[in-house]
């Protein structure tokens, strides 16, 4: 069976993508977004690659790649595409696989499917990545509340942006969720910075366990 973790967020632009890039490069993984909409923005795929300076092979396909950029769910119809949730399955892979949702934890894949659904589907291990800033403790609050409403397997909060710590330890505290640490926001982002300022940050045994 597939080792994975999910990584998802309280909301869109908040460094989950470039907290999912420093994770995969930390746990020597390959990376997997399962929807990726608004190509022209670029896709994240390209930039996990390249902030975890991982070979092609180690970054697997999109199963839905949608030109429109806003949620997934509307994207498809306004692409002309139909979302058919079982290609949304788990990749059988040898490697230990991190897997980005997109936006927020309700962020609707089709009409009837949510993020937090498909997660609770998989069963897996699952990052609340949440900014530090103000409005993050309703954010993950209510984040926390939708994905353990459904079962979501919780492994903890990684906060991105600069220290905050009454609204870090409330929000952890209140959610009874693990903090397992805070990626500040780089000068300038580059592979060796982005791993170095991970591991200064964060317990990789946090993620193994």
């Amino acid at each position: 069976m597939t080792r994975a973790i999910v990584v998802t967020g309280t909301d869109t632009g908040i460094g989950k993508t470039v907290f999912a890039a420093a994770l995969t490069a930390a746990l020597d993984a390959t990376y997997w977004k399962p929807v990726q909409s608004g190509l022209e923005e670029g896709e994240d795929s390209d930039t996990v690659a390249q902030l975890a300076a991982l070979p092609p092979e180690r970054i697997l396909p999109p199963a839905y790649r949608l030109r429109t950029p806003c949620s997934p769910h509307r994207a498809a119809e306004i692409d002309g595409v139909e979302i058919e949730p079982k290609r949304l399955q788990l990749p059988q892979i040898e490697r230990q696989l991190i897997i980005e949702g997109a936006g927020g934890v309700l962020v609707p894949v089709t009409r009837t499917l949510l993020y937090a659904d498909l997660f609770a589907r998989w069963g897996l291990p699952t990052v609340l990545v949440a900014r530090t800033a103000l409005g993050t403790i309703n954010h993950s609050l209510l984040s926390l509340e939708a994905l353990r409403a459904r079962g979501v397997n919780m492994l903890g909060i990684a906060f991105v942006g600069d220290a905050n710590e009454d609204s870090e330890a409330t929000i952890c505290a209140i959610g009874k969720a693990r903090r397992l640490g805070r990626l500040p926001i780089l000068a300038s982002l580059d592979p060796g910075r982005l791993g170095q300022a991970f591991a200064q940050n964060f317990r990789l045994g946090d993620f193994t366990a």
